[in-house]
């Protein structure tokens, strides 16, 4: 056999969404975004003498780090998708990615928890004149920020249809704008506390939206852990498309003796199926049965003749 001849029996493990470069350039724009309020917070802050926008500033720059990580992790994943070194490609860097972000939003949310704690037991006089703009503009700019890191994907409606939308989900994207959503988030209950706080005197009001948002942020965060642990540990993609996959295969006096169903990168599913039978058909009988399954990027059929 010729050597050019088996590359029609080779294929790419090229595994990455199908929005990666929209993807990764929203993301650098709200990094953009998110790093020139944070600056000019800070330098506001030192310059004005107001720790308020300081503190805000602070808070700004340990999002802007996790959407670092989802911008290297887009970046990475993009100039490494052909390296071998990678058995099914680097769809997956998105995962890490999003799993990282995660826990860095846990961080986030308990540091939160831990200095509303404190106020809540030890108030403290709050510049409210300079606190409720910093909190209004903190929100205008994450609004725009979850306005571009939006998911556009649309729903289908049978069961099949509705796992791959769902699996097509980038959950890098997803863990960038839950940041972004997290502050939104902690400025709309900021604004609300702080409101509430000047209007009837009540201080401890602003520590008790803190810590409300910090139960939100933490249920967020735990959300995002499960879904990229499991991409991470290859858990079943989905069960209604095993099932699928299970019905298509089982002609005749075909049967699927062992089946595995893990996802490789956003929208990209790879399976390995053991066939047994009475009467054996080659691989490609079994992969062109699954043919019409959408999101089954990498199939791989072993087939055994019945004892």
């Amino acid at each position: 056999m010729h050597v050019g001849s088996m590359e029609h029996w080779t294929h790419e493990h090229v595994f990455l969404g199908r929005d990666h470069g929209r993807n990764e350039r929203r993301t650098q724009i709200v990094i953009g975004l998110c790093a020139t309020m944070m600056v000019a917070e800070v330098v506001g802050g030192m310059l004005f003498g107001s720790m308020a926008l300081v503190a805000d500033g602070l808070h700004m720059s340990t999002h802007v780090a996790a959407l670092l990580i989802a911008a290297l992790a887009y970046t990475f994943a993009r100039r490494r998708a052909y390296d071998l070194r990678f058995t099914f490609g680097t769809g997956k860097f998105g995962d890490l990615a999003g799993f990282s972000s995660a826990i860095v939003l846990a961080m986030i949310a308990l540091l939160i928890g831990w200095e509303s704690f404190g106020r809540l037991t030890h108030p403290i006089l709050i510049a409210f004149d300079e606190a409720i703009p910093i909190a209004m503009l903190g929100l205008g700019v994450n609004v725009i920020s979850a306005w571009l890191l939006r998911d556009d994907h649309d729903h289908g409606h049978d069961a099949v249809a509705a796992h791959q939308d769902h699996h097509h989900h980038d959950l890098n994207l997803r863990a960038a704008y839950v940041h972004v959503l997290a502050d939104a988030a902690v400025s709309i209950l900021a604004v609300v506390g702080l409101v509430t706080a000047r209007q009837l005197g009540w201080l401890w009001m602003d520590a008790a939206m803190g810590i409300v948002g910090a139960l939100v942020i933490a249920n967020w965060s735990w959300g995002l852990v499960r879904a990229a642990g499991a991409v991470l540990l290859d858990t079943e993609a989905n069960a209604a498309v095993a099932s699928q996959i299970r019905q298509n295969l089982e002609i005749g006096s075909d049967r699927v003796a062992d089946l595995h169903l893990w996802r490789v990168g956003p929208g990209h599913n790879a399976v390995v199926a053991t066939i047994v039978s009475h009467l054996p058909q080659p691989p490609r009988t079994y992969k062109e049965r699954l043919s019409t399954i959408p999101g089954l990027s990498h199939v791989t059929i072993e087939v055994e003749p019945c004892a």
